[in-house]
This record gives C-alpha cells, sequence and structure tokens, in this order.
C-alpha cells in the first residue's frame, strides 16, 4: 500500500478516473494492524492502485471533512466522485473487505 500525506489524499478523492480505498490508521493501534493485515492480503487481488494508506495523526482535515470517528477506517471512493466517499469501521474478513472495494470499482 502507498503512504499518502494529507495533501496528496485530498488531491486523490477529488480527482476522477479511479477508484480509490484508504486504510486510515494510527501507528500503536493493535485493531489497524490485524486491519492491515486483512488489507495486505485483499490487496493481491485488486487491480494495482487502488490501495493506499495514512496516518489520521496527520490528516486533520480530512477528519474533520469526513468526519472520521475512529480507527481502522477505510474510505472508499467511486471513480466517479459521485458521492461523499463511503466510510467503513468493520473490518470483519478478508472476503467482506474485497466485496465492499470492488463494490465501487466500476
Amino acid at each position: 500500500m502507498r503512504e499518502l500525506d494529507e495533501k496528496q489524499l485530498l488531491e486523490e478523492l477529488w480527482s476522477k478516473g479511479k477508484p480509490l480505498a484508504v486504510f486510515l490508521h494510527t501507528p500503536f493501534c493493535g485493531t489497524c494492524k490485524v486491519a492491515r493485515r486483512m488489507l495486505e492480503v485483499t490487496e493481491h487481488l485488486l487491480p494495482e492502485g487502488i490501495l493506499a494508506e495514512a496516518d489520521v495523526n496527520m490528516l486533520p482535515k480530512v477528519v474533520e471533512q469526513y468526519r472520521i470517528s475512529s480507527v481502522p477506517a477505510l474510505l472508499i471512493a467511486d471513480p466517479k466522485r459521485s458521492s461523499k466517499p463511503e466510510i467503513i469501521y468493520s473490518m470483519g474478513s478478508v472476503e467482506d473487505l474485497l466485496a465492499q472495494i470492488r463494490g465501487v470499482l466500476s
């Protein structure tokens, strides 16, 4: 997963053309480490470049704008950016994550 800073993340969220799924985490979050492992497996089953990650401690504007309430979280934006990105807080399994991300691929 490629790491995004706040400026890069905002630019990608505003750019149309390809879907985006951003794993939001903090460095010392145990649940985030488990979610990261699931997303690393998921990443191999998705087209390249869709999955990215960012540390919410470095994203004050994003946290405020998208009302991120906890981590881990997955921010998923469709390619047309036709609606506000979906925010997923429950990461139950690799299959669930894959289905949620694939749901916005088209």
